[in-house]
């Protein structure tokens, strides 16, 4: 009996684990109306990309947009928007997408 909560607890631990990670990566557009030069999502792109968790940055001078792949668990939306912030282009959520984890 107790070795078959024991294996219970085990695969509830496991299953749990493996739902919390694969919900963790997430996906952001960011709205950077203050690229303005061809230069500026190089910076933009460099400021997201040292934020811990990031693990891809996408820029687009002509939509003015930066679009960021991150571990949930490791960062937060307020410290992307801070990060562009801090390089002299504030930026807006435009939409936060819950991604799978890959295997």
């Amino acid at each position: 009996m107790l070795k078959a909560i024991i294996l219970t607890i085990s695969f509830v631990t496991a299953l749990s684990t493996s739902i919390l990670s694969s919900a963790a990566i997430q996906q952001v557009t960011l709205k950077v109306a203050g690229m303005t030069c061809s230069s500026c999502p190089v910076t933009v792109k460099k400021a997201l990309s040292k934020v811990k968790g990031v693990q891809q940055v996408t820029t687009n001078f002509k939509l003015k947009q930066a679009i960021v792949s991150f571990e949930g668990t490791q960062t937060t939306l307020q410290k992307l928007t801070d990060a562009t912030a801090n390089v002299g282009y504030p930026s807006t959520i435009i939409n936060n997408i819950p991604l799978k984890k890959t295997p």
